[in-house]
């Protein structure tokens, strides 16, 4: 669903504009629907995911997790932690709640970074800093994606 990257800046109230770009990606029905924004598990940004993908992300959680097993209940304690319901305002503006943009170390411009299914949230110095290099990327692609390729469908 989302493709590019776009820089947005923080006003003083900690809103940011969400880029016409990634917006014209947004279904229609979901225009007026709330985002949900969250922390990454993996790297200093935000996760901002249409409410259809946030339901859907939480439906797979479900099937797999299990509250009444402690390993599980301190994994969705922490998953969920620092998650906000965000709404776009006439402005296509939202609020960032301050705890998070500490968290990404977040001052006046920000990265959005579309990923499919969700648009993640960089302060603009850290996004910069975790560029891979090309010969890095190549490798890691090899890795991941290299050797013998079957068709599953066939």
């Amino acid at each position: 669903m989302f493709v590019g990257e776009y820089i947005s800046k923080l006003d003083n109230k900690c809103r940011v504009i969400f880029p016409s770009q990634l917006k014209r990606q947004v279904p229609d029905e979901e225009q007026a629907a709330a985002f949900v924004l969250k922390r990454d598990i993996y790297a200093k940004c935000l996760v901002l995911y249409p409410m259809s993908e946030w339901n859907r992300q939480t439906g797979l959680l479900k099937k797999r997790l299990n509250p009444f097993n402690r390993k599980h209940a301190e994994f969705l304690r922490e998953y969920y932690r620092g998650t906000a319901e965000v709404y776009l305002d006439n402005n296509s503006r939202f609020l960032i709640p301050k705890v998070l943009l500490d968290y990404i170390g977040g001052e006046k411009e920000l990265v959005f970074a579309g990923q499919e299914g969700k648009v993640e949230i960089w302060a603009k110095n850290v996004y910069e800093q975790k560029s891979m290099s090309n010969d890095s990327f190549a490798e890691l692609a090899e890795e991941i994606l290299g050797g013998d390729f079957t068709d599953s469908e066939d």
